[in-house]
């Protein structure tokens, strides 16, 4: 035992710092939630996810300022009836239209005066078997969902006045009664935070009801079932405060997406650095009678790797502080700090609990060495018990046993699976993500059906003419994916900005319509050049300041380019730092090379078994484009948990054994707490599957995948099978030189 763990081992759990240690926690908790505010009453989940260099925040801008009317977001009310609108419905519309014209909803703008529109005009508004009509009411851009949604909710009032009945309650398919239904931007925004404001309470019960469940099976104590879970709501009485307190003074933005998945991870990893300690504890509380020997054995033996595999998921994730993508960062520090507290709770509360519990933490299963045994076999006048048998570790005897077999199959099993990659389909469509039945899907669907699908979200093209003539109205109207043209709109402070409003034919937030961005910007440049607009400048300005793109697929075409920046910068900086660190903590460039590429291919086998699952069994048609990049980063950091874990028993053992026993013995040794606290993991992760929310349910269903091919694949076979067949080039350059035992790779 090494005299700084001693040290640290006996200030959170002597006689007497065991007391402090566990008043210091409660204090923390409770102040900190007592004088700060909680990340909860901070979430702000419609913050922009696009700096203001990007092309389309630079052309919401220019329409902001010269266009002030349009830059409003809408609300689409989207009306229908199947046997077609009545002149008693269309009498309702204008009733509808007069009354929030004259007294608008809260955060409304304006709204079509479709009710000063003759009568035949206003028919021209249906579609074409006369079934619906859709009516834009424009709200204030900088309003958040919340007030969308007091707006909105009033709207609803207003319209249910009027018709006399719910028309947002009926059937979209009823044929004799109005339906009615808010989709559109508006409609969207409101949806979407809404479905992560209802998923925190039910994410919160079923990830701590499966963790309760699953410490009860694997450990069958009541009491060790509980332990985690506390260590883990003292960790976040601190977590939420600091977080809070730090959104509220406007260091990081917060919002519903990442507080939720951070419980998961919280639970989950959190769950996992308790079970490394614990289960090293019980080991040794069967061959050491002083339950505080014991306990400074396991915290000195466990907590140089709990500390490392802490140390290296908070790494990776403050890594996503370079993307430039929004809802990237803004999972970086809430993620960091989370695991950085929970690592600490660890080392400290988990040990000062189990010192003030002993042994009765592990009831009614209680360890005791074999005299503790005998002894209490005696008082009870029962015969002493037998010998508990060894463990099988049927996997420390076939990976040292075959190890080429094992490294083969390995290979060709997550080689097959990675091979899939390629087939992946992508989506940047958050209307896909959302059920079928939700209300703004349940419009756009209409929408699509009676008219264009395009109406639901036009872009706008901008330019500056400089006071010529330039004919784009005809060339956008030309494009073979243009439904319609809008009459050109004259700007407010500069009559030579002029835009156009298209609509596609086709899905908006679709791939297709993104890839038709870049086109429309070359046709508006090549428009300006025409009318000599662009040659006027030559070598003072360039097109991108005479020609703006915005919209919603403007938007998306954004967020795609910058998420593949990021993932191409975030994931080398990721495997840099994971790299980094465990060549400081082994001190071996072959491990370090190994564990490494290990745990990459075990993530490219979890995309490609992932999307199988969520394709084929699913029925996906894509997957939302951010997962690649989320689960990375979360299957790279938490693979090398488990890595860390049984390479660092493998490598004490080696010091004083042969390798092959040493690997023999240490997958023996970590086996048990790596299945338990990888099955714990991975159903923290499969939790989100069980939400309505498909962005959720692809990530958590790829990073519980990928959670345990790490579990049950890398780490108890292909790990131990190249160290084994590396032989002592796998401590390279170390020093250590093999004790007895030829070098197993020259077998």
């Amino acid at each position: 035992m090494s005299d700084k763990g001693y040290r640290f081992g006996n200030w959170v759990s002597g006689k007497r710092s065991k007391w402090i240690t566990l008043l210091v926690w409660i204090a923390a908790a409770g102040l900190l939630s007592a004088l700060l505010p909680s990340v909860n009453s901070q979430e702000i989940n419609n913050a922009p996810n696009l700096d203001t260099g990007k092309p389309s925040v630079q052309a919401d801008a220019v329409a902001a300022r010269e266009f002030p009317g349009g830059s409003d977001i809408p609300a689409l009310v989207v009306l229908r009836k199947g046997a077609g609108l009545a002149e008693s419905d269309l009498e309702d519309v204008r009733k509808l239209t007069e009354k929030l014209s004259a007294s608008p909803v809260p955060y409304q703008t304006s709204v079509p005066p479709l009710h000063a529109l003759p009568p035949q005009a206003l028919l021209g508004q249906l579609s074409d078997d006369g079934s619906t009509l859709v009516v834009p009411v424009l709200f204030d851009k900088q309003a958040d969902a919340e007030r969308l949604k007091e707006g909105t909710g009033e709207l609803k009032r207003v319209l249910t006045d009027i018709v006399g009945y719910d028309p947002f309650a009926e059937s979209r398919d009823s044929q004799d009664k109005l339906s009615a239904r808010v989709t559109g931007p508006v409609g969207i925004l409101i949806d979407a935070t809404g479905l992560f404001q209802n998923a925190d309470v039910s994410l919160l019960i079923g990830t701590v009801l499966l963790v309760l469940v699953l410490l009860l099976l694997i450990y069958r104590s009541p009491i060790l079932a509980l332990l985690p879970l506390v260590a883990v709501g003292f960790a976040y009485g601190v977590i939420s405060p600091l977080l809070g307190w730090m959104a509220s003074e406007g260091w990081i933005v917060v919002d519903g997406q990442a507080i939720s998945i951070m419980t998961v991870l919280l639970f989950g990893a959190g769950t996992d650095y308790c079970l490394f300690l614990i289960s090293r504890f019980r080991q040794l509380l069967k061959t050491e009678q002083s339950k505080a020997k014991a306990l400074l054995a396991a915290i000195t033996g466990s907590s140089g790797a709990i500390a490392m595999s802490g140390l290296t998921v908070v790494i990776a994730l403050l890594a996503l502080l370079a993307a430039e993508f929004g809802a990237y960062q803004r999972f970086a520090v809430p993620f960091s700090l989370a695991i950085l507290i929970m690592g600490i709770a660890s080392l400290t509360l988990v040990p000062a609990m189990l010192a003030i519990i002993g042994r009765a933490s592990f009831y009614p299963f209680v360890p005791r060495t074999p005299e503790m045994q005998r002894e209490r076999a005696a008082r009870k006048g029962k015969p002493a018990p037998a010998a508990p048998k060894e463990p099988r570790n049927w996997a420390g005897r076939i990976v040292t046993g075959k190890p080429w077999t094992v490294l083969v199959v390995c290979v060709l099993l997550l080689g097959g699976l990675a091979a899939v990659t390629p087939q992946i389909k992508f989506t940047y469509d958050l209307l896909s993500s959302f059920p079928k039945d939700m209300e703004s899907r349940e419009g756009f669907a209409t929408i699509g059906e009676q008219f264009s699908p395009g109406e639901l979200a036009p872009a706008k093209i901008i330019v500056d003419t400089e006071g010529l003539s330039v004919d784009l109205s005809a060339k956008l109207a030309a494009l073979p994916y243009v439904d319609v043209v809008s009459e050109p709109q004259v700007g407010q402070s500069n009559p030579n900005i002029v835009a156009y409003e298209v609509q596609f034919d086709l899905n908006p937030y679709s791939i297709e319509a993104m890839n038709h961005i870049p086109e429309l910007r070359t046709v508006a440049e090549q428009a300006l050049a025409e009318a000599g607009v662009l040659s006027s400048q030559a070598g003072i300005m360039s097109p991108e300041t005479r020609v703006w793109i915005g919209g919603q697929t403007a938007e998306q075409y954004d967020n795609r380019a910058t998420g593949e920046r990021d993932t191409r910068l975030v994931i080398p900086i990721v495997i840099g730092l994971i790299s980094l660190l465990l060549l400081l903590y082994l001190r071996s460039v072959v491990a370090t090379v190994y564990l490494v590429l290990t745990v990459i291919v075990s993530f490219f086998s979890a995309l490609g078994l992932g999307w199988l699952i969520v394709h084929y069994g699913m029925g996906a048609e894509a997957i939302q484009g951010a997962i690649p990049l989320y689960s990375f980063v979360f299957l790279v950091a938490l693979g090398e948990d488990y890595n860390i874990f049984m390479i660092s028993s493998i490598w004490q053992k080696r010091k004083r054994m042969p390798l092959k026993q040493a690997i023999k013995e240490g997958v023996g040794e970590t086996g048990a707490v790596i299945t338990s606290a990888g099955l714990i993991l991975a159903g923290t992760f499969a939790v989100l599957a069980t939400l309505p929310i498909q962005v959720l349910v692809q990530f958590g269903t790829i990073t519980a995948i990928g959670v345990l091919l790490d579990t049950f694949v890398v780490r108890p076979f292909l790990v131990p099978a190249i160290t084994l067949l590396l032989g002592r080039r796998a401590f390279w350059p170390g020093k250590l030189e093999p004790v007895g035992e030829k070098d197993a790779s020259k077998d």
